[in-house]
């Protein structure tokens, strides 16, 4: 599985999180996670470059697994995924066009990924207005959160507060996922720009990650 991240820290440290911890929903298939743009520059890390580096990437392990004989229909045919927010990226729709045009995996926040990370400490359900740091600080101040730096940290930087730390997830994630279906399922619309708050990352969990809980 190959994965391209707009996140140079959140989101990468997510992922080794779940792949280290997570329970499979089918013991013995290994998935080997790969995070393809870890030192790509912030200009190619928004949605629409994101995708097409994707695509690329796409393009050459179908190439591999069809040498290889690989039954498109099994478990083990690769899969590309790319995980982007919405903050304020223009050409959302373009990208999620382009993605499903060659049959890409997109998970996808809006207005960002702390959005996921917040419901595995509560619901939310009211409009963010497209502004992530509104979410990045209600995601700060939960109970509990500045002491997963340390047990006398009492307050975390904007900066700091992007480390993924265990015990922000560990035994949340059937909450997170319950929360995140219930806020996502009225969002249908073919512009996703106006899907606020929404996300899907339990689907990369789930179908990219094959696993069920953490």
């Amino acid at each position: 599985m190959y994965v391209f991240t707009e996140g140079e820290v959140t989101e990468p440290e997510f992922i080794e999180f779940v792949t280290t911890h997570g329970t499979r929903a089918q013991q013995g298939r290994e998935v080997i996670c790969s995070v393809e743009n870890v030192n790509a520059p912030s200009k190619r890390r928004k949605p629409l470059p994101l995708v097409d580096e994707a695509i690329g990437k796409w393009t050459e392990v179908q190439r591999a697994a069809k040498k290889a004989k690989l039954d498109p229909e099994s478990w083990n045919w690769p899969q590309v995924w790319c995980i982007f927010d919405r903050d304020r990226h223009e050409d959302i729709p373009t990208a999620f066009s382009r993605a499903r045009k060659a049959k890409l995996h997109v998970a996808y926040s809006h207005p960002c990924f702390e959005l996921w990370r917040l419901l595995h400490y509560q619901n939310y359900t009211s409009t963010f207005g497209g502004v992530c740091d509104s979410a990045a600080g209600r995601l700060k101040n939960q109970q509990g959160f500045a002491q997963t730096y340390g047990p006398t940290i009492t307050s975390v930087s904007p900066e700091q507060a992007k480390r993924v730390m265990p015990g922000q997830l560990r035994g949340k994630y059937k909450k997170a996922r319950q929360h995140a279906k219930q806020i996502s399922a009225g969002h249908k619309g073919s512009d996703q720009n106006h899907w606020d708050p929404y996300t899907n990352v339990w689907s990369f969990v789930e179908d990219g990650l094959d696993v069920i809980d953490y």
